[in-house]
C-alpha cells in the first residue's frame, strides 16, 4: 500500500516540474524496471595513498551535537530529493545501528560529510532495517559504508573520496579486512568517487521489479577481477 502512491507521487511531481524525459521513464518504471547496483570492495591490505579533498577535513564519530546540524528540523527550503536523502539517514540515526562517522571542515569545524561504517556485529540490524537481501550477510572479516551525505554546500570539494577513504581505514579496529559499499549503476559520480576512495567493482546486485514497483526477483552476481572502466563513463 505505500509504494503505489509514492511512485505516482513521485511521477506527478515531476510532471508538474515539466520534467517530461523523466516523467515519462517514472510512468515506464511503474510497469517494469531492472535496477543495477554494483558492489564494490576496498583491501585494507593493499596499500593505497587516500586523496585529499579540496579543504583541509578530519573524521570523527558522530556525535550527538551532531544532529541539529545534519537533520534540520526545517526542511521546507530543500527539494524533493534532498528531503528523501535526509529523512532516510535521520531514520538510519534513529535506527540505532552502530558506527557513523563524520568528515569535518577544519575551518569551520561544521560537519560537511558523514557515512556510516557497519561491522559483522551489526548483521542483524542491518537485515533488519534495509530491505530483505538488499546487502549480503557480513563475512567476519567485512565492513559495510553505507548512506554516504554531503550537504549541498560542501559539493564540489572532493569530500566524498577524501572522507571515505579515511572512514573505511577504521574498519581494521573492528578486525575486518574488507570495506563493501553499494552503488547504483547510474550514480556515476558516486561510482568515480568510490575508485578514488580506493574501492573496486567486485559484486552486481539485480534488481526486477513489476507493476508499480514491486519486487521480483533479486540475485547477487560476482563480477570478474578487472572489470572495464566503462561502468565509470
Amino acid at each position: 500500500m505505500f509504494k503505489v502512491p509514492n511512485a505516482l507521487t513521485v511521477a506527478l511531481e515531476l510532471l508538474r516540474e515539466r520534467q517530461f524525459k523523466q516523467f515519462l521513464k517514472r510512468c515506464a518504471g511503474l510497469i517494469y524496471e531492472r535496477r543495477i547496483t554494483y558492489g564494490l570492495r576496498r583491501d585494507l591490505q593493499v596499500a593505497f595513498v587516500a586523496p585529499k579533498a579540496k579543504i583541509p577535513i578530519t573524521t570523527r564519530a558522530f556525535s550527538e551535537d551532531d544532529v541539529g546540524a545534519l537533520f534540520p528540523e526545517d526542511r521546507t527550503i530543500l527539494n524533493r530529493k534532498e528531503t528523501i536523502e535526509i529523512a532516510t539517514r535521520h531514520a538510519h540515526y534513529k535506527a540505532g545501528i552502530d558506527r557513523c562517522y563524520v568528515a569535518v571542515d577544519q575551518r569551520s569545524s561544521q560537519p560537511c560529510y558523514f557515512q556510516w561504517l557497519m561491522g559483522p556485529d551489526q548483521n542483524a540490524k542491518i537485515q533488519a532495517f534495509f530491505p530483505k537481501t538488499w546487502f549480503p550477510v557480513l563475512a567476519r572479516n567485512e565492513a559495510l559504508l553505507e548512506n554516504a551525505y554531503t550537504p549541498p554546500a560542501y559539493r564540489g570539494n572532493g569530500i566524498m573520496p577524501a572522507a571515505m577513504a579515511q572512514i573505511a581505514e577504521r574498519a581494521a579496529a573492528l578486525q575486518c579486512r574488507y570495506v563493501v559499499t553499494f552503488v547504483d549503476s547510474n550514480n556515476i559520480p558516486s561510482l568515480r568517487g568510490c575508485e578514488k576512495a580506493g574501492f573496486a567493482p567486485y559484486l552486481v546486485r539485480q534488481e526486477d521489479r513489476w507493476l508499480f514497483g514491486t519486487l521480483r526477483f533479486r540475485t547477487f552476481l560476482d563480477l570478474p577481477d578487472s572489470v572495464p572502466g566503462a561502468i565509470y563513463a
